[in-house]
């Protein structure tokens, strides 16, 4: 029997699939830009490219593979194997697993993104062990994937769980999903790197740190940014983080008091902060969560996978 799987963790701006053994080890990874805008074609054809470089590292064949699963942005239904829609790649009805199947020969799962990092973390992560678990994912949007009695949930039409699409600022910044308000228009890494840009248009040029610090182009802006900026006492980049860890933790109070799970673990790139991200989130949540008199709280964390949760679970659909 093969011991080996690919998980494809498909992002808004990168594609990475990855070699996993039988111990929840990755043993080979690729990469490339996800490129979007772009047919879907020509993404099936980078995912596929990824795919058969991963295995080549890994010094296996096709053959030695046992599925291949991919973690999908946005309404993805494993029934039908459909992504019905995803609004961060601009894609609706996209029949990605028919169409990587005809370039690998190899049946291919899908699942939403967000729910494959949580099933990662669920497996070998920062919710193994865990009955009940939510894992928030912070990058291009805001993804969220739940753990309910040890089980996936994904809702009866499977696009439950789409956290970054609650409503967090009435009639707010209109949302990739066409709602106006979503958490992901705040919360999300896209979100903070709009923040700092636009903190920085809003500072007189000479006396700006972080424009300094980007070498005077704002297309340099990414979400360590207004982070770095803090640590040096700057406060603007200060100013930038308070206003983001507010939002962030606006959303992560609904979803406490909604599921109640044992662990909450946030991934993606902004989780690289740690503590700096994590402790001014949890003195939010400890003052507005419903349950704050309750011994037994939501234990709030990384995710320890980081990055890799979203293959990892791909790959073990």
């Amino acid at each position: 029997m093969n011991e080996y799987k690919v998980g494809i963790d498909l992002g808004g701006t990168n594609i990475v699939a990855g070699v996993v053994d039988r111990d929840f080890n990755i043993i080979a990874r690729a990469d490339c830009k996800t490129a979007i805008p772009r047919p879907e074609s020509d993404v099936c054809d980078s995912m596929a490219e990824v795919t058969l470089q991963a295995i080549a590292k890994a010094g296996l064949e096709m053959s030695d593979i046992a599925q291949i699963g991919i973690g999908v942005p946005g309404a993805v239904n494993p029934k039908t194997r459909i992504v019905e829609t995803s609004p961060n790649l601009f894609f609706t009805n996209w029949e990605v697993s028919k169409m990587m199947e005809e370039r690998l020969n190899k049946y291919v799962k899908i699942e939403n993104d967000a729910n494959a990092a949580a099933w990662g973390e669920f497996l070998a992560g920062s919710a193994k062990g865990c009955a009940n678990a939510v894992a928030i994912t912070l990058g291009t949007g805001v993804g969220g994937g739940i753990i309910i009695d040890g089980k996936l949930y994904s809702g009866s039409n499977y696009a439950g769980a789409e956290l970054g699409h609650m409503v967090i600022v009435k009639d707010g910044k209109e949302c990739g999903c066409g709602r106006k308000g979503c958490w992901e228009s705040y919360a999300s890494a896209t979100a903070l790197i709009n923040m700092t840009k636009g903190a920085i248009r809003n500072e007189k040029a000479e006396f700006s740190y972080m424009l300094k610090a980007v070498d005077g182009d704002l297309n340099n802006v990414t979400g360590k940014t207004a982070f770095d900026a803090m640590l040096d006492g700057d406060a603007t980049g200060k100013a930038v983080i308070e206003q983001y860890v507010s939002y962030l933790a606006t959303g992560i109070v609904n979803v406490i008091n909604i599921f109640q799970p044992d662990i909450l673990c946030i991934g993606g790139g902004v989780s690289k902060q740690g503590e700096n991200l994590l402790a001014p989130v949890r003195a939010i949540v400890e003052k507005e969560r419903i349950t704050k008199y309750n011994e037994k709280q939501t234990v709030i964390c990384t995710a320890s996978l980081g990055n890799d949760a979203g293959i990892i679970g791909a790959a073990c659909l």
